[in-house]
């Protein structure tokens, strides 16, 4: 039997907004599961930017951010099969669905209008001990590691869920652009664009790092939108524009580029989740006139996570992981909002 504390450590938002503060506590209350839950030891949690939202009050969060946990079940509540504990699992970003809508009956539980989120209506997972909603967390498979899996639980499924809205839409070899390609999403997306759905992708970023990492993770073409015109060189490079685009960076500049680098009849993703007030720049004539679509999308479904999981397992989906341990979170969050972090942050929790 597993020894369960009172308390715990705890990565803790204070004051969010601008003069947001992360404090590391550890004498926070472990929780103990409800009927349908489960107490889950966590090993680590990757940092989406996501979290940006959250401790600049960009919307109301918990003040225990993190929707990436990996670890294993400690304690069951009543209602839930004793045979979970010791499970490896995943507490992601959906917590749980009302699971009777329309939406739910038709396996689209992220968009449910009664869902509840981690870190967003229950506490996160940048601590030691989270509990979950045993009816919707993920199994890891073996031979998976725990560092691996997290950034799949979330920035991978994202990008299976953007691309997915895709598939009827283009054929291989069809051109896409994945801006913020270089980032924690943008670059999964971009293995799952050129390695499954064998696209030919543009990747669009800044830096010499992002430039490695889009290449490396099989992209054709990488654009530095920095110093170079971005739309000029697609144009060049695809003739009419892109087929698709999906846009990552949640900021004004890359939807107003999104129009610009894709062809009549494409369709235009929206991933990126800037501050709420912000509308797409778009002209609804220019969409209108080209014949576009703009999209928007929010994860992905259990079934797009565990084909996701199988594709990291078979070593086809590899995300560029760098692991931190917990006294950094502050820092990285601060790496977040300048948009300095390579590929995926992952946190290691403390054992004890």
């Amino acid at each position: 039997m597993t020894s369960i504390p009172n308390q715990q450590q705890a990565a803790v938002v204070q004051e969010p907004g601008d003069n947001f503060k992360i404090q590391l506590h550890d004498d926070v209350p472990v929780g103990t599961p409800g009927p349908e839950e489960i107490l889950v030891k966590l090993t680590c949690t990757g940092l989406c930017h996501s979290e940006v939202r959250a401790v600049l009050a960009w919307s109301s969060y918990q003040s225990i951010i993190g929707h990436e946990g990996v670890g294993t079940v400690v304690k069951t509540g009543a209602n839930v099969s004793p045979s979970l504990l010791g499970q490896r699992v995943g507490v992601k970003w959906l917590y749980n669905a009302c699971s009777n809508c329309s939406l739910c009956k038709r396996g689209f539980h992220h968009n449910c209008p009664n869902q509840v989120n981690t870190s967003r209506h229950v506490p996160g997972t940048l601590q030691q001990y989270a509990i979950a909603d045993a009816r919707f967390i993920t199994r890891i498979p073996e031979g998976l590691s725990d560092e691996t899996a997290a950034p799949l639980l979330c920035a991978g499924l994202t990008m299976m869920g953007a691309l997915k809205h895709l598939d009827t839409e283009l054929h291989p070899g069809d051109w896409i652009v994945i801006s913020g390609s270089g980032g924690g999403l943008g670059h999964l997306g971009v293995q799952i664009a050129a390695r499954v759905k064998k696209l030919r992708v543009i990747a669009i970023d800044s830096g010499e790092d992002k430039r490695k990492l889009s290449l490396e993770s099989g992209a054709e073409v990488f654009l530095d939108f920095k110093t170079e015109d971005v739309a000029a060189q697609v144009l060049k490079l695809t003739g009419e524009g892109a087929h698709a685009t999906i846009v990552v960076p949640g900021t004004k500049e890359a939807l107003q580029m999104a129009p610009l680098v894709v062809r009549n009849m494409a369709t235009i993703v929206c991933v990126g989740l800037p501050p709420n007030q912000m509308d797409i720049p778009v002209s609804a004539t220019l969409c209108a006139a080209r014949g576009l679509t703009i999209k928007g999308s929010s994860v992905g479904t259990e079934a797009q996570l565990q084909d996701l999981l199988q594709l990291a397992s078979d070593g086809v989906i590899t995300p560029a992981v760098e692991v931190f341990d917990f006294p950094e979170v502050p820092r990285l969050i601060d790496q977040l909002i300048k948009d300095e972090i390579i590929g995926r942050a992952v946190v290691r929790i403390p054992a004890n």
